[in-house]
């Protein structure tokens, strides 16, 4: 994390285009903005207020914005995003494959 408490944002990544799992149901969603501060890729925004996703591509599916969202507004399924694939390398001691 960074000197305020936040993670550190990643800017310009984009995994595979259009397979990332996140949603945002906004009638949850109380744009409390801790998902802005844990994304560490940048996927979300702030509109006038409102939490937006603001490019699903840059998603690898890591589920930090759902483990910390109180309101339960977030659902990612991970299994096609980026952190999976680094994970499974790991733990098979092979390269992943999408990053």
């Amino acid at each position: 994390m960074g000197s305020h408490g936040r993670a550190t944002t990643v800017t310009g990544l984009a995994y595979i285009s259009g397979v990332a799992t996140i949603e945002l149901d906004r009638s949850k969603c109380n744009s409390c903005r801790v998902c802005l501060q844990v994304c560490p890729h940048a996927v979300f925004g702030a509109s006038n207020g409102v939490i937006e996703i603001i490019d699903q591509d840059r998603c690898m599916e890591c589920g930090a914005c759902v483990l910390n969202c109180a309101e339960g507004a977030l659902i990612v399924h991970p299994g096609t995003g980026c952190a999976l694939a680094i994970l499974k390398g790991w733990i098979t001691r092979s390269e992943a494959s999408c990053c």
